[in-house]
């Protein structure tokens, strides 16, 4: 008889980026996590002008930037970069294992 593994949960957790620009008219987010995809993560603003957007991640590490109406802009909240093979830089997240 064949040994079953139990099979390993998986740790997903909501993770919500936000951005400030109330004069943006379209905040996007791109990351690694989305394969870059433009039309994945479409972000919303609020009254305030702040945009976010809630994805769900497992656990590890990413790349991000904000596609700012047209524009890549990096995460002013965030100052862990790496370069990237455009010569600009990208954000880094770290989502560790609860």
């Amino acid at each position: 008889m064949a040994k079953v593994e139990p099979k390993k949960k998986i740790n997903r957790r909501k993770i919500t980026f936000s951005f400030e620009s109330s004069d943006a008219k379209e905040v996007i987010l791109m990351g690694d996590f989305n394969n870059w995809n433009p039309k994945k993560h479409p972000m919303k603003k609020n009254d305030t002008g702040k945009w976010t957007k809630t994805v769900i991640l497992s656990p590890g590490q990413y790349e991000y930037k904000f596609l700012v109406d047209g524009q890549w802009k990096e995460d002013p909240q965030n100052d862990r970069i790496c370069s990237n093979k455009f010569g600009t830089y990208n954000n880094v997240f770290n989502l560790t294992k609860r």
